[in-house]
């Protein structure tokens, strides 16, 4: 398969689990309407981003990977002949809690997992209350639309992962993300541009939008959406998606590009692993 028609969100929180599910339902069957072949949801998608404080009730909202919200999206797959990635708060034993997104193919299928390696712990970013770091590698899953990796958020700024799932062979990663505006405004604009560049696959970056003031008062922040794709060569794919509007962003993906772009650039020929000997030291 060359062309590829892909989709990522940027949704404003509801207030409740269920509304949230319920509206990324919604928005999976509009993609599949319009012929979207691969969706990714943004960040911890059925819940608020509760990072924003540190609040042991927020750990009620974690499942278990199979579970109820990945077994619903898993026969939602089946049904659209759509692939998903899906963000969730990961349970894997009691206290032991994971940023993770699960792959679920077009036949319905769970192909795996990818869990957040790189936890932050600042203002508003509380993370390591919340998460460990992941200990699940870099996986690539071989889909019904090609090769797809997932690196979340916070991920983003630190380039050895990118690099890892380049080796692994991916076509296509998705960043999904909860981004406020300060200090990562430039870094959003960017850094998966350039990491797209240094790796030769398409990327897919997704924010939220909105402010979730009801769930967290004068503690939240504004999520400034801007969602989009990259190519191969570091370029856009159609416009950037809107500071504050929900939507489904849509762009057709062609994985020729990817072939031609390591033909022209010949970084993977050219790198040189054994040189590189501060790059893995602790």
């Amino acid at each position: 398969m060359s062309v590829v028609r892909a989709a990522i969100t940027q949704v404003e929180w509801t207030g409740d689990k269920e509304s949230m599910i319920v509206r990324h339902e919604e928005l999976a069957r509009q993609a599949a309407a319009e012929g979207v072949q691969i969706i990714g949801f943004q960040e911890l998608f059925y819940g608020p981003y509760f990072g924003i404080i540190q609040d042991q009730k927020y750990y009620a909202y974690v499942e278990s990977i199979p579970g109820p919200t990945v077994e619903r999206f898993q026969r939602l797959a089946a049904e659209l002949h759509l692939v998903i990635v899906l963000p969730i708060y990961e349970v894997a034993n009691d206290g032991e809690y994971y940023n993770t997104a699960a792959v679920i193919d077009a036949d319905g299928t769970l192909l795996g997992r990818y869990r957040k390696h790189h936890i932050p712990n600042l203002p508003q970013f509380w993370e390591k209350f919340y998460f460990r770091p992941g200990n699940l590698g870099y996986p690539v899953f071989d889909t019904a639309v090609g090769r797809v990796g997932v690196y979340i958020c916070y991920d983003r700024h630190f380039p050895e992962g990118w690099r890892e799932l380049g080796l692994n062979n991916a076509q296509l990663v998705f960043n999904p993300s909860a981004t406020k505006p300060g200090l990562s405004n430039r870094l959003w604009e960017i850094e998966q541009p350039a990491a797209a560049a240094a790796n030769q696959y398409f990327i897919a970056a997704n924010n939220r939008i909105g402010k979730e003031t009801a769930e967290f008062g004068e503690e939240a922040v504004r999520f400034y959406g801007s969602s989009y794709f990259v190519d191969p060569r570091g370029s856009y794919v159609g416009d950037v998606a809107s500071t504050d509007k929900e939507e489904v962003v849509i762009r057709d993906l062609d994985f020729d590009e990817i072939t031609q772009t390591r033909n022209d650039w010949q970084f993977y020929r050219d790198r040189r692993p054994e040189s590189y000997t501060k790059t893995t030291s602790p």
